[in-house]
């Protein structure tokens, strides 16, 4: 059966701790420790599009920090197997955001996939 957690739940999980640590390196613009907080997947494709703009990852990391929302609060969790869904709310340019943060079991560590944010539910 999936399990859900609430916000005040959510925070220990260990997919909130992945998240979160996939956060501060986007903060700290740290490619190295993004990828270990990221599906082998999400790392493939932020790597083929980073090419395809002709910029390092580095320059990726940039782009992602410029448009990362602020004020993130992971709101719940649904966790089904090996996989994951967390929701979350963040500000950007002053308004609020929902965001939807799929989540993959991988050799034993979860990691982060596909993340979508938009200012509608």
């Amino acid at each position: 059966p999936a399990l859900a957690a609430d916000a005040k739940n959510v925070e220990g999980t260990p997919q909130a701790r992945v998240y979160r640590a996939s956060l501060k390196a986007v903060a700290d613009g740290d490619y190295a420790a993004y990828t270990k907080c990221m599906t082998s997947q999400a790392v493939k494709e932020i790597e083929a599009k980073t090419k395809e703009m002709g910029k390092t990852p580095k320059d990726g990391m940039e782009m992602m920090k410029a448009m990362a929302p602020t004020d993130i609060k992971l709101t719940n969790l649904k966790v089904d197997g090996k996989k994951a869904v967390m929701t979350a709310t963040g500000m950007m340019d002053k308004e609020k955001m929902m965001g939807s943060i799929d989540l993959e079991e991988e050799n034993g560590q979860w990691k982060v996939g596909k993340q979508s944010w938009s200012n509608t539910k």
